[in-house]
């Protein structure tokens, strides 16, 4: 049964071209194989055959936290709670479940609290209506297959496929579905249906705007496989659900996302349970002492790992892809069009040595149909007295428009977290960057490659500005800014990305490789490649983790695109930007260990009783001088290392020493890890 049931859905699962039919809308064929549907499930309520059942469901629920400008990067964990569920069904509608066994882990601290029917599956594919999160998030959306269906929804017909089950072969027909006003709460998506009994295979859907009650929701997609069960019964073998949440007033780049995923097996039919076993709450929760003594088959955080892998491949993109197409360019999100918007803390409040302290505010509106969105950003430094700002007109093609006025560092990431860099400049005098202003305009389009590539392309045109310091900080001394090559420089980049894998993973890779090509009035013509990336390994219980940050420029390139490293987040054994050029090669290697530690409980809230240990190596060098003006960066004489130690705790915080083998210097930092400097 298990194969069989999963080759059918890796066959539905499976992307296809939309065929022609898919465009004709409430054909002849297409609404007679609905009212058949429909037809159907009403007979299923009366069929004597199946009067009962019970089965086991095996289910994960993870909340996860996604942050990063345009939320491409993968989300992280942030808790998981691990069900064994007892399940049982009587005819006509009646439904129990029995939660008999719950194990949970926290990688942040989180007082969050499910909803009782997330703890449980969906029975009779929701019968008449749709209703999510108790009624708190969806309720009494009508389902295409209820009584009056066809009066409410548009069907038309796609795909159809065929498959051999050991019982007799199945002919699956995609029967698309949309509502016929998208003003009302409905379900957009594709329902697949045995052709030959009418019987419900599969949902996959989302759901319009109008149907979401709780303003913080962005979507909320869901997948229901049934599977062939003793050989003549569609019921429940696989689910899962996405709810993505955003702020519900300022639109920030950080998103909340709830993931359910269960398998069901071991039906037994025809049990003979009596009606008084329904009574009370339909999902109920066995005492602690018994949940606590279910037999787990091995520990948590392998089961996590194992179950991790087919979420994040079939992280229901495809089902939101497919959604969407179906709606053509109505819109399929809750959240509001305009709203106040940045894409981290940093852009409302900063400090640095050069603006002094910054205040900044911006807007996204995002026109009917999710076609286009317009963002604007704009921000004043107190210390500078001058405006800055940022105006983007992007479509969900990928294209982009954009103009700008901004302060920039010379790297092409941070060294640390912003938020953090604003406490250290304006307490300390420790700006850990290096600051010019940039004035120009730029277009770039962006498209995907599988399922974690992208590749972009964009041409620039900007008028480089050396920035003075201007700023006094509350103790000590700034460093000097650097002088800069001012004048125009025109270049176009083509950069190819792979992104992390995501959450709960044994191993990992990310990389992007950017080719540059410019000109610069005063510099001339230039080249630049680079390169950075991580690979995350398994050892044991333990992982190794591999940096790498790698660039090769021609003879002129402009100093506000130079290559450097030392101090914070490169050698943190040297002195800070140290060492630059037009090449530069750095290599950083940590052992991850988990260790026992405090655990720390705040109500509902609480945190890991582990921090991690990383001992580390890293290897700096850089070359080739800039020619076109003088620079306080030198190239390295040879090859920098530094020895250290980093110790993370919640996944959040992070301190680490080391000691320059060449320098012999030893230093402290304090971070935020590097998935959070984003929106910070």
């Amino acid at each position: 049964m298990r194969w069989a049931a999963a080759l059918l859905i890796v066959i539905l699962t499976a992307p296809a071209s939309a065929p022609a039919a898919a465009q004709d809308w409430n054909s002849d064929s297409a609404l007679a194989l609905a009212r058949r549907a429909i037809e159907r499930r009403t007979r299923a309520a009366v069929d004597t055959a199946l009067r009962d059942y019970k089965a086991q469901a095996h289910g994960f629920l993870f909340f996860l936290g996604q942050f990063g400008e345009g939320l491409t990067e993968p989300p992280r964990l942030v808790k998981a709670d691990q069900l064994e569920l007892e399940v049982y069904w009587k005819s006509p509608q009646l439904s129990k479940q029995r939660i008999i066994g719950w194990r949970d882990r926290t990688e942040l601290p989180t007082d969050i609290n499910y909803h009782r029917d997330h703890l449980g599956i969906v029975q009779n594919n929701f019968g008449r209506a749709i209703r999510l999160g108790e009624g708190d998030e969806v309720r009494d959306v009508p389902h295409p297959l209820a009584p009056g269906g066809t009066d409410l929804y548009d069907f038309a017909l796609g795909d159809t496929t065929t498959i051999v089950l050991p019982q007799r072969a199945v002919r699956v027909v995609a029967l698309q579905v949309r509502p016929r006003s998208f003003a009302e709460a409905a379900i957009v998506g594709t329902l697949f249906v045995d052709a030959e009994t009418a019987e419900l295979v599969r949902m996959a859907f989302n759901f319009t705007p109008a149907a979401y009650l709780d303003e913080s929701l962005e979507d909320v997609s869901i997948v229901l496989d049934n599977a062939l069960w003793d050989g003549r019964f569609w019921l429940p073998y696989r689910q899962e659900i996405e709810i993505r949440r955003r702020a519900t007033w300022l639109d920030i780049a950080a998103r909340g996302i709830i993931r359910g995923r269960w398998e069901i097996d071991s039906y037994v039919f025809n049990v003979g349970l009596v009606d008084s076993w329904f009574a009370g709450e339909e999902i109920s929760i066995s005492p602690k002492a018994e949940r606590d003594a279910y037999p787990w088959p091995g520990p948590l955080s392998a089961a996590i790992q194992d179950i991790s892998e087919p979420v994040r491949e079939n992280d229901l993109e495809q089902v939101r892809a497919e959604a969407s197409r179906i709606a053509g360019r109505r819109a399929l999100s809750g959240l509001k069009r305009q709203r106040l918007g940045t894409r981290s803390l940093s852009e409302i409040i900063h400090a640095n040595r050069v603006e002094g302290l910054a205040l900044g505010a911006g807007f996204v509106w995002r026109a009917p149909g999710d076609g286009f969105e317009l963002r604007g950003l704009g921000s004043y430094g107190f210390a500078d007295g001058a405006g800055k700002g940022m105006l983007a007109l992007s479509s969900a093609d990928g294209f982009e428009l954009a103009g700008f006025r901004q302060v920039r560092d010379i790297a092409d990431a941070p060294v640390i977290a912003p938020l953090v860099n604003s406490i250290s400049s304006q307490e300390f005098g420790d700006d850990y960057g290096d600051y010019y202003r940039a004035t120009g305009g730029r277009v770039s389009y962006r498209t995907g490659i599988g399922g974690r590539g992208e590749v972009r392309f964009a041409v620039t045109g900007e008028r480089i500005e050396s920035q003075s310091i201007h700023a006094t900080p509350a103790s000590g001394t700034y460093r000097p800014n650097p002088a800069m090559l001012d004048g125009d420089y025109y270049y176009g980049t083509v950069t190819l990305r792979r992104r992390s894998e995501g959450f709960a993973v044994r191993r990992d890779l990310a990389a992007a490789v950017t080719l540059e090509a410019g000109a610069g009035d005063s510099s001339g013509n230039y080249g630049r490649l680079s390169a950075s990336g991580h690979v995350l390994l398994p050892v044991g219980s333990n992982h190794v983790l591999v940096r790498g940050d790698f660039g090769v420029a021609t003879a002129h390139l402009p100093p506000h695109r130079a290559f450097i490293i030392g101090g914070h987040g490169t050698l943190i054994g040297d002195e800070f930007r140290e060492w630059g050029g037009r090449s530069q090669a750095l290599i950083h290697v940590e052992w991850r260990t988990p260790v026992p530690f405090l655990r720390l409980t705040a109500g509902p809230a609480r945190t890991p009783g582990t921090i991690t240990l990383a001992p580390f190596i890293a290897a700096g060098w850089t070359g080739g001088k800039i020619d076109v003006i003088p620079t306080p960066w030198v190239a390295t004489p040879g090859t920098r290392m530094t020895l250290g130690v980093g110790a993370e705790w919640l996944g959040v915080f992070r301190v680490e020493a080391g000691y320059g083998i060449q320098s012999h210097n030893f230093r402290v930092a304090f971070d935020v890890t590097r998935d959070f400097w984003d929106i910070l």
